[in-house]
């Protein structure tokens, strides 16, 4: 079963505030749930989000909200080098039920799908997560209201998932996707079809087909595209080769690579490439 998380909030006050800059090796696909809201802020870098059936990966940082009781794991499995985030744990009931905060109550209805958000929304926020680590209880909790207005206002989101998580699937589901994401993760660089993951999920292959589609939300070889141009991203920031990459990620072709490296990331392989060259002369 998914394990329950019990968050305790921060002394002298209704809701917990935790700051990471750690390895990314110190975190793990832990899958777990709690009925308190979270609001994660990465800084920045790629890594993995795993909402829950939603899993796709970020660039450039994140900022995500999950709704009470919504399954998920830690956002810095599989991040490149130092992690570093924000995280915010609250009960819903932290936030008065009156008028004057309709609009994030209806923020909350939303978050039961996980909420993803980008752009100016994304940067202004910034410097309110990098301040409230460093702030008092009362200072915290007027943080908090700032950023919830500012989410609550913004339509520069994706929801995640297209329906509500159902727990009484989470048992057999959990099992059942964390064999196909570990056989992904372990095999991502060899020559996968959907044979392969229709036998380890005890299925026929359109039953395997039909399944991971409803889940997941995308097709096992748009998803498996996705996993290994992820994986070529983190491989050309750590300074490989283009050409390298694409055979290490299970591409037989190098055109075939960067068709679908753009397909994905609406850039070539090579763009990508300058781009983190950029950032780094920068720093």
């Amino acid at each position: 079963m998914i394990p329950l998380e019990r968050i305790l909030p921060d002394p002298n006050s209704s809701f917990r505030v935790l700051y990471h800059h750690v390895l990314s090796d110190v975190f793990s696909w832990d899958f777990h749930y709690h009925p308190e809201i979270e609001l994660v802020y990465v800084f920045g870098g790629i890594g993995r989000r795993h909402v829950g059936n939603h899993v796709s990966y970020y660039e450039s940082g994140d900022l995500v909200l999950i709704g009470s009781n919504l399954p998920h794991s830690g956002f810095g499995y599989g991040a490149l080098d130092k992690h570093e985030e924000v995280v915010i744990q609250f009960k819903k009931e932290l936030i008065l039920e009156s008028l004057e905060f309709q609009k994030i109550q209806d923020l909350f209805e939303r978050a039961v799908l996980g909420v993803s958000f980008f752009g100016y929304t994304k940067e202004i926020l910034e410097k309110h997560f990098k301040k409230i680590k460093e702030q008092d209880a009362i200072e915290k909790y007027i943080s908090l209201l700032e950023i919830l207005k500012i989410l609550s206002e913004s339509e520069e989101y994706i929801l995640l998932n297209k329906t509500q998580y159902e727990q009484s699937n989470l048992s057999k589901d959990q099992h059942r996707l964390f064999r196909i994401f570990e056989f992904v993760e372990k095999n991502f660089e060899k020559d996968i079809n959907t044979g392969n993951l229709a036998e380890i999920s005890h299925l026929t292959i359109p039953a395997f087909c039909n399944y991971f589609k409803k889940n997941i939300g995308v097709s096992f070889t748009d998803f498996l595209n996705e996993y290994r141009i992820n994986q070529a991203c983190m491989m050309i920031t750590e300074g490989n080769t283009i050409s390298d990459v694409g055979f290490r990620c299970g591409f037989n072709s190098l055109s075939y690579f960067s068709r679908t490296f753009k397909t994905f990331k609406n850039m070539s392989p090579k763009d990508f490439q300058n781009k983190v060259f950029e950032k780094k002369e920068r720093k």
